[in-house]
């Protein structure tokens, strides 16, 4: 089969979860016979004419198309909101592929910088489409359904006023960022409201403002296009069904991952001293790693060291606050990026992986791999994690966001004298690549 999937950022560059996950698929699909390409957006920082936005390279063997995404004009199209989800540039380019391509599959692994709207061109070519959501973007304009103070959110309201008072707040500045914050979000349902009905003067918000109330509506008539779309746990399924999308498009298979042998072989049996504390993901405010910091700084001095994985160019003021907040601290080391074939020895090296998400996540993939490790996880209790970690068996949970709870996880782990063991043994084998292709692979041949 040709088969076409599409991700929002792709390697070399990019090498997150939801990246990862596609190479993986990819090339286990390439594996076995067949052939493969991969649309993917690109965050570009510079100014470009509308020609110059779609190139093509090669990575390890899969022919990548690449759109260069920008919040600026394109093609006529100039809302920032619109750009992201229904990029109509992004979707000429998509169309061109589809034309040269003639894939037999679509599968769509992210749809930010490209838009909901190759969806529906997809269905018009009648090429079956297929979608797993790795995060929240779908429904959610930041992906994480967390509010800017930090707090969770439920997702959009029916006219999405709520998301319109988050725009306001972290789009505008000074003033207009502080009548944001105090205007009550049934007044802004209210202003909403007249301007879909296109009753109130013009305003320089205002185009905004409709894109991002008619954002939820567009992607979920979109979403229910869709030949099938393959959720990786109960709670994704939840939120999509509450908003809109038919249960009977979804189904549930987790996400697998590539495990070698030297994954499978760590043995455990007790945490070595000092207690090696590993965190291995974005250095962005959503993964909670300044929570992690501020809990391992309560732990009595010289019983345990933590080392802290992730690239401080993605977000270099989070990056910054963190050796900030580290201070000089000499049991705090800052590790950088791991090519990762080289996973499994970094977790070798750990006694216990932290994932101190502050949203919901999506069954983390760095999750998976430590349960590979028979790594034992300390995790924030979320119901993407609970779905693999259960507190006291193979890991420990606490509190999300609360780094006195996430002390006293740590402190249980040096103390308890075999409970890193215990919870090692009870590690639960991952599905592998291989299994969620064959499932992949059986949902698009049933349709």
């Amino acid at each position: 089969m040709r088969i076409l999937l599409t991700v929002h950022q792709f390697f070399p560059q990019y090498a997150a979860g939801t990246e990862t996950l596609t190479r993986s698929v990819a090339r286990e699909l390439m594996a076995r016979g067949h052939e493969v390409r991969i649309l993917a957006g690109f965050p570009a920082q510079q100014a470009m004419a509308d020609k110059d936005r779609c190139d093509e390279y090669d990575f390890e063997g899969i022919h990548v198309y690449r759109f260069h995404h920008a919040y600026t004009t394109m093609a006529g199209q100039s809302t920032k909101i619109e750009l992201g989800y229904d990029n109509r540039l992004a979707a000429a380019y998509f169309e061109r592929i589809v034309q040269g391509f003639q894939p037999d599959i679509v599968h769509f692994f992210h749809l930010n910088r490209l838009g909901t709207r190759l969806i529906t061109l997809a269905a018009q070519a009648k090429i079956p489409a297929f979608y797993t959501p790795t995060d929240f973007w779908a429904v959610c304009p930041t992906a994480q359904l967390l509010l800017p103070n930090g707090r969770l959110c439920q997702g959009p309201n029916v006219l999405g006023g709520n998301c319109v008072k988050h725009f306001a707040q972290s789009a505008q500045q000074g003033s207009g960022a502080k009548l944001a914050q105090w205007l009550p979000v049934p007044l802004i349902n209210f202003i909403v409201r007249l301007t879909r009905a296109d009753v109130l003067p013009a305003y320089p918000q205002r185009a905004e403002v409709n894109a991002m109330s008619s954002r939820l509506d567009v992607n979920v008539a979109r979403l229910n296009q869709l030949t099938k779309i393959i959720a990786p746990n109960r709670f994704m399924c939840d939120l999509l069904m509450k908003h809109g999308v038919q249960s009977h498009r979804i189904v549930q298979s987790a996400f697998g991952v590539d495990v070698t042998e030297n994954e499978k072989t760590v043995e455990r049996t007790q945490a070595r001293q000092p207690l090696r504390v590993g965190f291995i993901g974005t250095l962005a405010q959503h993964k909670g790693c300044h929570v992690l910091i501020e809990g391992f700084k309560s732990l009595p001095p010289g019983r345990a060291i933590l080392k802290i994985y992730g690239n401080p160019t993605e977000f270099p003021d989070y990056a910054v606050a963190l050796k900030h907040l580290a201070g000089e601290e000499p049991a705090i080391e800052f590790c950088g990026v791991f090519p990762n074939a080289h996973m499994a020895q970094v977790l070798s090296d750990l006694d216990v992986l932290v994932v101190p998400s502050l949203w919901y996540e999506n069954t983390p993939l760095v999750l998976i791999s430590a349960q590979a490790s028979s790594c034992p996880v300390l995790a924030s209790n979320f119901p993407g994690i609970s779905d693999v970690i259960q507190d006291g068996v193979n890991g420990l949970l606490f509190k999300p966001g609360d780094a006195a709870d996430l002390t006293r996880q740590l402190t249980r782990l040096i103390a308890e004298e075999g409970l890193t063991g215990r919870l090692a043994a009870h590690a639960r084998p991952p599905r592998s690549t291989a299994d969620y292709v064959d499932a992949l692979i059986a949902i698009w041949s049933a349709g």
